[in-house]
């Protein structure tokens, strides 16, 4: 697949650092006789791609792989934000967006009022990891409750872990947090990440029951530092020796000792982030990845079904995805994806 495919992963800060990925067309005269398996001879055209940016890595690297095959088909990957991206899509502007989440029903709406009809498809799997600065060996495991006390509703204006040691105990959290001051650099509103980390962690659900008003509950304080970049979010965490904050598993784990993971306790012991507990769902903090496909502008384009042809191949599901950090889906989960692409396709 090539030397950068290769090191994709060690420079996955790299890859992804630009707000836009712009694979251009080859120079005029050149020679489209040797296109591959993942176009076949003399695509043309251009697919724009945009969302999510977790799941901006896979997608940005599958366009690499299939550009070298099909060098007259001009492709744009950039990652604003599951929302963002959605945004986009429901409005015609692109064929795929990436998202770290489903879709949710006001999406749906604009989509349909619009006459947009899409194909959803599973790609994989990833796990929300929290973190703070590899110095700051005061924390190692939170529980659902300890999540809610330091980043929900109620904890605005805390600026002190300390000062959520309070909360944590009446929300069935384990507190005991260190007086140390509380830097949050996190993914705001138009990330999916956000809204993931909201449904996994049970912030909404504990807002509801600590009597926080509903319009209230399904949000996070708005006193931290958003970011839709992840490696803005990995820079925050290194930059202060009390910092905290969550991106996607590959983002942290390729900091590396740069950062300190934190285990999460969903009610069943501490559970390091890893491929094996993301897997088996055994972290509590474990999601779906996503690629949503606009119908009507796969008809119109060959390109574009070969495109997404090679992104649910092995090379995309498997090679792309573990070479980013991620987690290939399991045999089951790649069938149903693959069939519901097939049969989209028929």
């Amino acid at each position: 697949m090539g030397e950068h495919v290769q090191n994709a992963r060690r420079h996955l800060r790299t890859i992804v650092a630009a707000a836009t990925l712009a694979i251009v067309a080859a120079a005029c005269g050149s020679d489209t006789s040797n296109a591959g398996s993942s176009g076949g001879v003399g695509l043309t055209g251009s697919i724009k791609v945009s969302g999510s940016s977790t799941v901006e890595p896979i997608s940005s690297l599958v366009a690499e792989t299939f550009h070298q095959d099909n060098p007259n088909v001009e492709i744009g990957v950039d990652g604003p934000g599951t929302g963002d991206g959605f945004a986009l899509f429901c409005q015609g502007e692109t064929d795929i967006s990436d998202a770290s989440r489903l879709i949710a029903d006001d999406e749906k709406k604009t989509c349909a009022d619009a006459g947009i009809e899409y194909i959803q498809l599973e790609i994989a799997f990833d796990g929300i990891t929290v973190m703070t600065n590899s110095a700051n060996d005061a924390v190692a495991c939170l529980s659902k409750g300890d999540l809610y006390a330091l980043f929900g509703p109620e904890s605005e204006g805390f600026s002190t872990w300390s000062d959520a040691n309070d909360l944590a105990t009446k929300v069935g959290g384990k507190g005991g947090f260190p007086d140390l001051p509380l830097q949050i650099t996190a993914p705001g509103e138009e990330s999916g990440t956000y809204d993931a980390f909201i449904e996994l962690a049970g912030i909404e659900d504990a807002a509801l029951a600590n009597g926080v008003p509903e319009a209230d509950a399904d949000s996070l304080r708005s006193d931290y530092t958003a970011s839709a970049n992840d490696n803005v979010i990995i820079q925050a965490m290194e930059g202060s020796d009390s910092a905290l904050g969550f991106v996607g598993f590959a983002y942290a784990q390729d900091a590396g000792d740069q950062i300190r993971e934190i285990q999460i306790d969903g009610g069943g012991g501490c559970v390091v982030p890893s491929a094996e507990t993301i897997a088996d769902a055994s972290y509590p903090l474990s999601r779906s990845l996503y690629i949503y496909v606009n119908k009507a502008k796969l008809a119109s384009s060959e390109a574009l079904k070969a495109f997404v042809d090679l992104y649910l191949s092995d090379t995309g599901l498997n090679e792309s995805v573990s070479t980013v950090g991620y987690v290939p889906l399991p045999a089951d989960r790649v069938e149903a994806t693959r069939s519901a692409w097939d049969q989209a396709t028929a």
